[in-house]
């Protein structure tokens, strides 16, 4: 399929609006509670584990679950008052990815970049109600959709907020994803749609399957003009090559206002036969919420290390590690189950 014209459209950044960076405050986070049917091995574990991460978000800012209408009194018997359930018809749990980008600009307004969305390359199925859930979360909220016809999630890119985009060649130029498409057209729909004006490209993960290597599991941008890349302290490790060489594709970059990007660094975990079951195991799969970094824990040995590491990199922030080992079975994190709706301030003239 070949990229639609785009002449006519409306670029947001033409009306101001660019997608923030998540460090930026929010009014609220997203999450969809765990609806597929067959994913989980042990569903009662991963709704808890769900309902953990959304109330330790809620001691920050205020949190809307998405579910189902079969899944609504079995969300609320798990979640805390400061969570907002919500009824929306769900094919799956991944609010980062089938979720909207929101934007916001100067005036003080919210609107929402909205994506296609296939499943990561019709890997799941079905998934047209995941496909509608960006412009549905959309039009909930009342603001202004800029669609494309571009295939590609969220846990895809990474944004400063100034106009940088992080993202990888594994993932949204993959012919499961947008066939006929060049990597150019990629690139300047991703600024179109986010508001922003460069986009970096790193090399990603062509052996993680599940999501073909998206960013926020290997790298993200912290604060302006700093990076956080996952590496492997082992040098032995089978996944080793991958930290390798995304950190290598990183030096020497320069982010949109022309700032070498400083690279800070944080231990992924063990991909070793004995060690790895095929799961989650990025630390850098965190969330930034209101004063806080909710971190994920895998019940291993370099969890505390993880924790420490967040510590020294967010000292104004709160650090909370949130056990999802029943989570990670499914292939993501908790960045992956988490969408930021910024705070929106009208600027001083």
């Amino acid at each position: 399929m070949n990229p639609p014209d785009q002449s006519n459209v409306i670029n947001p950044v033409d009306a101001g609006f660019y997608m923030p960076a998540e460090w930026a405050p929010h009014s609220c986070t997203w999450i969809a509670w765990p609806s597929r049917d067959g994913l989980w091995s042990n569903d009662v574990a991963t709704r808890q584990a769900y309902a953990n991460v959304a109330n330790t978000i809620a001691r920050f800012e205020p949190v809307k679950m998405l579910a189902p209408s079969s899944h609504i009194d079995d969300a609320r018997s798990y979640l805390g008052i400061n969570v907002d359930v919500i009824e929306m018809a769900l094919d799956d749990s991944w609010a980062r990815d089938s979720g909207p980008n929101f934007l916001i600009n100067g005036k003080g307004e919210l609107a929402g970049s909205s994506w296609r969305f296939n499943a990561w390359g019709g890997k799941y199925h079905p998934y047209d109600q995941d496909a509608l859930m960006a412009s549905r979360i959309l039009e909930r909220e009342g603001v202004r959709i800029f669609s494309s016809e571009l295939t590609a999630e969220g846990g895809g890119i990474t944004v400063d907020g100034e106009g940088t985009i992080i993202t990888t060649e594994s993932c949204f130029l993959n012919s499961n994803r947008n066939p006929g498409w060049s990597k150019q057209q990629v690139e300047e729909e991703l600024c179109r749609t986010l508001g922003a004006e460069k986009v970096i490209w790193i090399p990603g993960d062509v052996n993680e399957t599940e999501t073909d290597g998206h960013v926020d599991g290997i790298a993200a941008f912290i604060r302006p003009g700093v990076v956080m890349v996952e590496t492997n302290p082992d040098s032995t490790d089978p996944h080793y090559s991958v930290g390798q060489e995304n950190t290598a594709a990183l030096r020497g970059q320069k982010d949109a206002r022309g700032r070498p990007l400083q690279l800070e660094f944080i231990c992924e975990g063990s991909y070793h036969k004995e060690d790895y079951d095929g799961v989650c195991r990025s630390y850098i799969n965190s969330y930034l919420a209101n004063g806080a970094v909710i971190v994920p824990g895998y019940e291993s040995e370099r969890d505390e290390a993880a924790v420490e590491t967040y510590r020294d990199l967010y000292p104004e922030r709160e650090v909370v590690q949130v056990q999802i080992k029943d989570i990670a079975e499914g292939g993501g994190g908790i960045h992956c189950i988490t969408q930021q709706q910024p705070e929106t301030v009208k600027s001083k003239k």
